[in-house]
């Protein structure tokens, strides 16, 4: 038995133009080279699979080449490779700084390419911090991680950061195609889109999977080995599952769910597909926005003549009911139940998102009549009329020349009109602050429902008959066991402006609401007693007298004790704090 290599390690880069996906970072590590503009202290942040650790090699080898040197050169002994999740201690690291103290014997750099770094201990990071600030000129660190986010920010801010991002499911599967040629395998596009797919976004892991499918296939590899050895849904499920939703079979649609979950497959993943499935086919419906399906050029074409079936509504509607499954799943007790309610929700839209049938059927009649079998409607209504009309009969003569009233089968279907809701008055919680505040205001306005304003008096009066009557109200709200409002009112005196206008002056917002809230009950008393029914208030806001109310607790402490000086003596006398 031969030695077998797994395509990671076979087919992994060796020049920055092998490098899939990362083209920004490999031009910016080529131009730093070139230039002498790169920096010795490297951090490579990113998902796993992405080749942070291949540009790393990539780079060490390049920067020690001059061009005399063997191309097969490796200079294995200038790379110096150390993985932080086995040695993350304070020890580790300080033999890695005795070590980055001597030269180079072959090139000119050392690297270190440190990989895992986010596994370092805080004393490990603490211990480095010195030397990777001022290494000496023929060392250049390398770090690598997943998790960036665990780095703390002394080693962040000395380091050049390279953030390398997902590979694309289109580079992956050109990838992949390209590996398949030079293996003599043949295989179908959809095949490695799904690998791709499956891949989600590292490249090591489409390899991985890739070596897996062709143990499995051989030579010839095709969609549904790929499906059935990965044990994913195929794309025709969900394309023969929605023709089914489009033409109302419910009973096929159960059959089709039953068969998935016999082989061994999840309700979870084929409703989260299948809403999947309902986003692709609503980027169908658009030309501009085709390029967001990710799929291979046959199932595309696929996705364009069913896309044509449906409506933008339907769609819609299908992935609201879709994804509200998807979100319950979890915490349902009866999971399979939930998915079949599902699909019968979604058989049962209509295209522009109403249901199908005005019957109370879930299942529509057409279904039973194209089987020989008659939908059977409940008359135990009709027969209960029959009954009562032969009882009078019986009991009453005269009836028997009445005739019953016939009831044409296109009268009873003729829906009731509609009610426009758009008048009528909003609902509130007799509980809730809005319904108090609707009640007040409906008092009020049947109050001044009443009142005639055409022949009521207009007398002159003074200001300070107005304010002598303002304070006696003030008196009179206190005496009912309104202290809010008394005190609202007497924050300011009230001055006449243009003859029939009172004004006052509060020192914020909430005050000002609180009186216009409460202010008809006050005018109706200056009306009737200053015998002047055109008088008003204006009430406005002083923000600069707003701050006199803001008082320290030491403020606060000093007007009460000027009121009753025994206030200290208590202070003293208990050793009491403010």
């Amino acid at each position: 038995m031969e030695h077998f290599v797994v395509s990671a390690r076979k087919y992994r880069p060796q020049t920055f133009k092998d490098v899939v996906g990362q083209q920004a970072i490999t031009n910016t590590l080529l131009n730093a080279i070139e230039n002498n503009h790169l920096a010795q202290a490297l951090l490579f942040c990113g998902p796993r699979g992405v080749g942070k650790t291949t540009c790393a090699r990539i780079l060490a080898k390049k920067i020690n080449q001059d061009g005399t040197e063997n191309p097969d050169e490796d200079f294995a002994f200038n790379i110096f490779e150390l993985d932080a999740a086995s040695n993350n201690s304070v020890d580790d690291i300080r033999s890695l700084i005795d070590q980055v103290r001597i030269p180079p014997q072959v090139g000119t750099y050392k690297v270190y390419i440190i990989d895992e770094v986010h596994m370092l201990s805080q004393a490990a990071f603490n211990a480095f911090l010195k030397t990777l600030e001022e290494p000496p000129k023929h060392a250049i660190f390398i770090l690598a991680t997943t998790e960036k986010h665990k780095i703390i920010p002394t080693i962040l801010s000395r380091c050049q950061i390279f953030d390398f991002k997902r590979i694309t499911v289109s580079d992956a599967k050109e990838y992949l195609k390209y590996i398949a040629q030079n293996q003599n395998i043949e295989a179908e596009d959809d095949a490695l889109h799904i690998i791709a797919q499956k891949a989600d976004g590292a490249m090591r892991d489409a390899l991985s999977i890739f070596d897996r499918v062709v143990s499995f296939a051989g030579n010839q590899l095709t969609r549904k080995a790929v499906t059935e050895n990965l044990n994913v849904l195929d794309y025709e499920i969900y394309f023969k599952a929605t023709d089914h939703i489009l033409t109302n079979n419910i009973p096929q649609l159960l059959l089709d769910f039953n068969d998935i979950l016999s082989k061994g497959f999840d309700g979870h993943h084929f409703i989260s597909g299948l809403a999947s499935h309902f986003r692709d086919l609503m980027v169908c419906k658009n030309e501009s926005t085709i390029p967001l399906l990710e799929v291979g050029d046959a199932t595309k074409q696929k996705y364009k003549e069913q896309s044509q079936k449906t409506s933008f509504a339907f769609l819609i509607k299908a992935i609201e009911i879709a994804n509200e499954c998807d979100l319950n799943y979890k915490v349902s007790k009866n999971q399979r139940l939930l998915v079949e309610l599902c699909i019968m929700q979604l058989a049962s839209i209509n295209f522009d998102g109403e249901k199908k049938n005005d019957e109370s059927f879930i299942i529509p009649a057409s279904y039973f009549s194209t089987n020989g079998t008659e939908a059977k409607k409940d008359t135990s209504t009709q027969k209960q009329k029959n009954i009562s009309i032969s009882e009078e009969k019986s009991n009453n003569p005269d009836v028997s020349e009445k005739k019953p009233e016939i009831t044409h089968e296109k009268e009873k279907n003729t829906p009731a009109p509609k009610i426009e809701l758009k008048n009528l008055p909003k609902k509130v919680s007799g509980l809730s602050l809005s319904s108090i505040k609707a009640k007040k205001e409906h008092e009020l306005d049947k109050q001044q429902a009443k009142v005639d304003t055409t022949k009521l008096p207009v007398d002159d009066f003074i200001e300070e008959t107005m304010q002598s009557l303002w304070a006696d109200y003030i008196k009179k709200v206190e005496d009912d066991g309104k202290k809010i409002m008394a005190s609202n009112l007497s924050v300011d005196i009230p001055k006449l402006k243009d003859k029939n206008v009172i004004c006052i002056e509060l020192p914020n917002d909430t005050m000002k609401k609180e009186v216009e809230r409460e202010q008809y009950p006050l005018m109706e008393y200056l009306k009737k007693r200053l015998n002047n029914h055109e008088i008003s208030l204006q009430i406005t806001v002083n923000e600069v007298a707003a701050k006199k109310f803001a008082f320290t607790p030491e403020e606060k402490y000093e007007k009460l004790r000027e009121k009753n000086p025994l206030l200290d003596t208590l202070r003293k006398e208990f050793d009491l704090d403010l």
